[in-house]
């Protein structure tokens, strides 16, 4: 049974935010008997990584093992609700709901380390951490997330946004309130041109750039001045800003419908912060100018330096130098069995959602469990990923899709094809609480 700390592992705010969850009617708790039934182990275990896949992991693995000696390595000690910085960033939520304390998500009897993992050692199983000491494992979870690279992107910079039309709602909660106000500049102008991009890496919620083109022009469009306003979308693909066909091409329909300009095969390399003006290659090599009044930057993303630059990469295809090699259906290291890896970080064909870690954590959890008591490992992560595709607020479609582009949907009463009040309900009110409860393990 579960080791409780009554002033750490739950806090009132956490006791009402698991309580919320459970009343949703959507969480699947885990069966009573596996509270029990733990599995008796020495092992060092090592997580990296404090987001939601490194505390997801870390309380599934206290509650199902008896003796780990279980490490939750770091250093951000605010939690972000990140499903929530589009609705942040579409002036519908105030930044600090999606803001909680990391330590009130850490089961007792896993210890915290609030550093940060700057360099992996696998032949002799050590990481070394930002504070200067270094972890020692027997097994080592990766689960940092992904870095946001803005600095690919010459003149920019995290600091800009919220500055001179300049908005992106990855970096923080801050920065998707700056992105807000800087709409709500645009708006008040009454006309101007609106540029949004994506970057030619995978990305985390790869829906997110859509739902922000979608709100941002349900915002103009309800100024009844939409006809003054140029709106634009940048992509380094060709017809493609999803990468489900049957989403991309709903997408794209509806963009057409509403008047939205597509660019095909340039990427954002450049940006003039005072002169409002972005810069984009051509799939030919020619370099173009244009000019924005608004412009939502998506940074090209990868694995965190530590990680990218390390043995642990992969080393050769489409992901070499940039993600975390594992099996795309054990999650476990193609070349070291002691290493795992879950949510963001790794490189696998779909799987960067809070949903994607939602299926994984049980798989990696399974999968630990067998690897310690040298049984195969036989869970399997089957690419599941879900993004409430918003398409304008109080709409959304519930896009929910595997390996493969295969539709996985959830729930029988949906259509995974078409647009609902009921997804945006599940959306706004929902999501959150079922995700706080995944934090718990309970999902």
């Amino acid at each position: 049974m579960r080791h409780q700390q009554p002033d750490k592992a739950f806090s009132p705010r956490r006791r009402a935010l698991l309580t919320a969850g459970a009343a949703t009617g959507l969480l699947s708790v885990v069966p009573a008997g596996q509270l029990w039934a733990k599995q008796r182990t020495s092992a060092r275990i090592l997580i990296i990584g404090a987001g939601a896949a490194g505390l997801a992991t870390a309380n599934r693995l206290q509650r199902s093992l008896a003796g780990a000696r279980i490490t939750l390595v770091g250093a951000r000690q605010p939690h972000l609700y990140q499903p929530g910085f589009t609705l942040v960033a579409s002036g519908l939520w105030d930044r600090q709901q999606v803001i909680t304390d990391t330590r009130d998500w850490i089961p007792g009897g896993v210890r915290w380390v609030e550093a940060d993992a700057v360099a992996f050692d696998p032949q002799a199983r050590q990481v070394a951490l930002s504070n200067g000491a270094s972890e020692a494992y027997d097994v080592l979870i990766i689960a940092t997330g992904c870095q946001l690279n803005y600095a690919d992107i010459d003149g920019m910079t995290p600091e800009l946004i919220g500055q001179n039309g300049i908005g992106s709602v990855y970096a923080s909660p801050a920065a998707a309130e700056a992105t807000n106000n800087q709409i709500e500049q645009l708006i008040a102008r009454g006309e101007g041109r609106a540029i949004f991009t994506l970057p030619p890496t995978a990305i985390k919620c790869a829906g997110a750039p859509l739902k922000m083109t979608f709100t941002t022009l349900n915002r103009l469009e309800d100024t009844g001045r939409r006809d003054q306003f140029d709106v634009n979308f940048f992509t380094p693909f060709s017809q493609k800003v999803f990468s489900v066909p049957v989403y991309n091409e709903f997408v794209l329909n509806r963009w057409q419908q509403q008047g939205v300009n597509l660019h095909d095969n340039c990427t954002l390399t450049g940006i003039e912060p005072e002169n409002r003006t972005a810069y984009f290659s051509r799939e030919n090599g020619e370099t173009v100018r244009e000019d924005f009044d608004f412009i939502h930057v998506v940074p090209p993303m990868s694995a965190p330096d530590a990680v990218r630059q390390s043995e642990l990469a992969w080393q050769d295809g489409s992901w070499a130098g940039q993600w975390l090699e594992v099996d795309q259906y054990s999650l476990q290291h193609r070349r070291f069995p002691e290493i795992f890896g879950i949510g963001d970080v790794i490189g696998t064909p779909f799987g960067k959602t809070a949903a994607s870690v939602k299926k994984q954590a049980p798989v990696l959890e399974e999968n630990i469990l067998s690897y310690l008591a040298g049984r195969p490992l036989e869970a399997r992560y089957n690419g599941y990923t879900s993004c409430p595709l918003i398409t304008r607020i109080g709409q959304a479609v519930l896009a929910e899709f595997g390996y493969g582009g295969e539709l996985l949907p959830s729930f029988p009463f949906i259509d995974p094809t078409e647009e609902s009040w009921a997804v945006w309900v599940m959306k706004e009110k929902m999501l959150q609480p079922a995700y706080y409860a995944m934090l718990n393990g309970r999902v």
